[in-house]
């Protein structure tokens, strides 16, 4: 990185640490739920690596689930040793490819067109998962959107920061509370053993898992996430550095109940979107995070805020997300690499990638004929 950015901790910050609960809560929670899973121990981690990243980098980089995993695990019941054995050889992976030059041969052969059509294809499927909460409540998810329309022109009239995050969170937890009441206090539950996945383990993630899914770590959480930095603060974060702290998060977390995790340019445009500028806005989630996972992390907190708030956060995210998807030199390559992201990042990868090699040297040939 560059020069250290000073850490702030005013309204715009603390709202922008809001901005991607929409996508890390409906997705643990219901991991979580499905699964069987200690939703605390993943609360407690996710806390506990928000607040270190953000001194750490010092800019709103923000911890997600590894979202093929939390999918594949929601839709096929996966038990706890498999996405362990997943997160565990995934925090060896990325651990290793931080060191060296690798990022950087990844990053120099991975055309910015590509990266740019993950990122739209991650877009459009945020977009398919607020309709599905839409669909589950669709007054709430009208209410949330208003609510954010009406603060946002609020805030852009009156030139004052976006908190529209954080007031649809305060709103929505108010009504869960009038309409559920107060949940009660859950001291978290610390688990009696490890997590040792089994060899059989290990060997079902590989393909179900950590393959589709480093294939979005690399693109997303790594490159684009790199380049997301440049431009929304015009500073550099290699990528080597992001692999290396998804490697540790993963390590050490993992096995003790923690759900695998990773950067995202998705997160960094929300967090971004609702007002955050720097790494107060990590410390700020953080906080939030501990506070649930030692406190609140039982069933009557999971069913407190209605879906259609998640959904209406959902959609600006996916909005803020496809913006930066647009700022690609090759349309082509960035559009047939996002629909297909919809049905297959792996196919989408490769298809993207392909493309965008025809025309390189395509391009190529028409200069070499120019010449001659």
């Amino acid at each position: 990185m560059e020069e250290k950015v000073p850490l702030k901790f005013n309204v715009s910050e603390l709202a922008g640490a809001f901005g991607d609960f929409g996508t890390i809560i409906p997705l643990m929670f219901a991991a979580a739920l499905v699964c069987h899973l200690n939703l605390g121990m993943i609360l407690l981690f996710f806390g506990i690596w928000f607040v270190i990243t953000g001194l750490y980098y010092r800019l709103p980089v923000p911890i997600e689930p590894m979202k093929v995993v939390a999918v594949v695990a929601i839709s096929s019941v996966l038990a706890g040793p498999e996405l362990a054995a997943a997160g565990i050889l995934l925090g060896l992976m990325f651990f290793f490819l931080g060191f060296g030059r690798w990022m950087e041969y990844i990053n120099r052969y991975v055309p910015d067109p590509v990266i740019r059509g993950i990122q739209l294809g991650l877009a459009l499927l945020l977009l398919k998962s607020a309709g599905e909460f839409m669909v589950k409540d669709p007054m709430f998810f009208a209410v949330g959107v208003a609510l954010i329309l009406v603060v946002f022109a609020i805030s852009y009239l009156g030139k004052i920061p976006d908190v529209s995050a954080l007031v649809l969170i305060l709103i929505a937890v108010l009504i869960g509370i009038l309409i559920n009441g107060i949940p009660e206090i859950y001291l978290l539950q610390i688990p009696q053993s490890l997590v040792i996945p089994s060899p059989g383990d290990f060997f079902r993630a590989v393909p179900e898992l950590v393959v589709p899914q480093a294939i979005i770590t690399v693109t997303n959480a790594i490159l684009a996430t790199s380049l997301l930095s440049k431009d929304l603060f015009s500073h550099d974060i290699p990528p080597r550095n992001l692999s290396r702290t998804i490697g540790v998060m993963n390590l050490v977390s993992v096995p003790f109940g923690g759900f695998p995790m990773c950067h995202g340019a998705g997160g960094f445009a929300a967090q971004y979107r609702f007002g955050a500028r720097t790494g107060g806005a990590n410390i700020f989630a953080g906080m939030v995070f501990l506070a649930i996972a030692l406190l609140f992390a039982g069933p009557a907190f999971q069913e407190l805020i209605s879906p259609g708030f998640y959904g209406a956060l959902l959609v600006f995210v996916a909005l803020e997300m496809g913006k930066h998807g647009l700022k690609t030199d090759s349309y082509v390559t960035t559009f047939v690499t996002g629909v297909l992201a919809i049905f297959s990042m792996i196919a989408a990868f490769l298809a993207g990638m392909a493309i965008a090699y025809l025309l390189i040297v395509r391009g190529r040939k028409k200069q070499k004929n120019m010449q001659t």
